[in-house]
């Protein structure tokens, strides 16, 4: 069933096609979206991908080092890129009139993190089908959020909608290439339960450090229940899988 990995990449693109567009539309709608995404992505990490690690791993001191090393990886991969625009202050104001390379900056590196999620998705599947279809689940939930944040870095930084369009168009393909990739590599068990370590930490750099804050930025009962729904919702999932 691996090979199933490449046409369900297929809704990972169309997902950030449609967070794409919807930041086109209803940029200030979405943060119940995110609410959702955030709960199901940290619930997949933590109760699945994890186990799945630990068993092909055999080694928590080496499997907790891998977890931590993903979530610092990319958090300071985040900073040197400056995906978070905020602190720009005169420099903004002094070149308010030029388009902001840090917009580019910020949908590049998103497109790298919809790369790992198509590589994810094949990786998961040469494990069995349930961690696949987990993983891509997961996918999908926070590759809508990753390309509502492709649009929005462009349009903050001040970018055109069309530079913007064309960011958009390389995230959504980006999965697309990375199952491609995951379900080509040939790994042993051992390598492939480290990779996925290093994706738990990716999977909650990405809730706790986008999709939750965005989603709780202002006080919500909805919002809360929304999160709490999806967390509770894939663990459930994830239990029946598991029997």
């Amino acid at each position: 069933m691996t090979w199933i990995a490449i046409p369900l990449s297929l809704f990972a693109v169309g997902a950030t096609f449609a967070g794409g567009f919807a930041a086109f539309r209803l940029r200030s709608r979405l943060e119940a979206l995110l609410a959702l995404s955030g709960g199901v992505v940290v619930a997949v990490a933590l109760f699945d991908v994890l186990p799945e690690a630990i068993d092909q791993v055999h080694d928590s001191r080496r499997l907790s080092l891998l977890v931590g090393a993903g979530f610092l990886t990319f958090f300071l991969a985040e900073r040197l890129l400056h995906l978070h625009d905020h602190g720009e202050g005169d420099h903004d104001h002094v070149h308010s009139e030029m388009p902001s390379r840090l917009g580019p900056l910020g949908a590049g590196a998103l497109c790298a993190h919809s790369f790992v999620d198509g590589l994810g998705i094949g990786l998961a599947f040469s494990l069995n089908t349930a961690t696949g279809l987990l993983v891509f689940l997961a996918v999908v939930s926070h590759d809508f959020a990753d390309g509502l944040n492709t649009v929005g870095f462009i349009l903050r930084n001040r970018g055109s909608e069309r530079h913007a369009m064309t960011w958009l168009t390389l995230d959504a393909n980006a999965p697309f290439a990375g199952a491609i990739a995951g379900t080509a590599l040939g790994l042993s068990d051992a390598g492939l339960g480290s990779l996925l370590g290093l994706y738990v930490g990716f999977f909650l750099f990405m809730g706790a450090t986008h999709l939750l804050p965005a989603a709780h930025s202002h006080s919500s009962h909805a919002r809360v229940a929304l999160t709490t729904g999806g967390f509770l919702f894939t663990l459930l999932v994830v239990t029946v899988a598991a029997h």
